[in-house]
């Protein structure tokens, strides 16, 4: 896997749904504030870790790539929803990763420097998050490598095995 950054998507938003995304960001952080007031920082904290503009971002992906299909005369229904899907395929794997990365805290934090223990954390995050990407990578090509071997050969299911049924199959 080759990592690369590609910040020629920035160019593709308007700066309201920089805006939106803010707003939505922010409005998820305050409801995980109020949550925290109420029922006190150890729930709100769970609240907190909610990938705050991923509904915001994964609209606005769809959204785009439905646009690039749409220019090109196509329908891009299906493209812009696999494309947000797989957004959230990889919030979802970093949300995971978050949770080594607290419990890297929890668990070092009294025994170690702040510096040292936030270096820590963050590489459990990078490592937990990307391995599980590699993972879904994995599987997925496996899953599909399945599902073009079984639609290029017919079921054998769908063929007689018994011997009576071969009979009045051949009959």
């Amino acid at each position: 896997m080759k990592l690369k950054i590609d910040v020629s998507g920035l160019a593709e938003s308007h700066w309201y749904e920089y805006l939106l995304r803010f707003l939505f960001g922010g409005a998820v952080t305050a409801l995980a504030g109020l949550i925290a007031k109420r029922f006190g920082p150890g729930i709100g904290g769970l609240f907190l870790a909610f990938p705050a503009i991923l509904p915001a971002a994964a609209t606005l992906i769809e959204k785009h790539e439905r646009e690039k299909k749409d220019q090109a005369g196509l329908d891009g229904t299906k493209r812009g929803r696999a494309a947000a899907g797989v957004d959230a395929a990889g919030a979802s794997l970093g949300s995971i990763g978050l949770v080594a990365f607290a419990i890297v805290v929890w668990r070092e934090l009294p025994n170690f420097s702040l510096p040292i223990v936030l270096v820590s954390a963050t590489l459990a995050w990078l490592v937990t998050s990307m391995s599980l990407w590699q993972l879904r990578e994995i599987l997925s090509r496996r899953l599909r490598l399945r599902l073009s071997n079984t639609s290029e050969h017919p079921s054998h299911a769908s063929l007689p095995n018994k011997s009576s049924d071969r009979r009045s199959f051949h009959e």
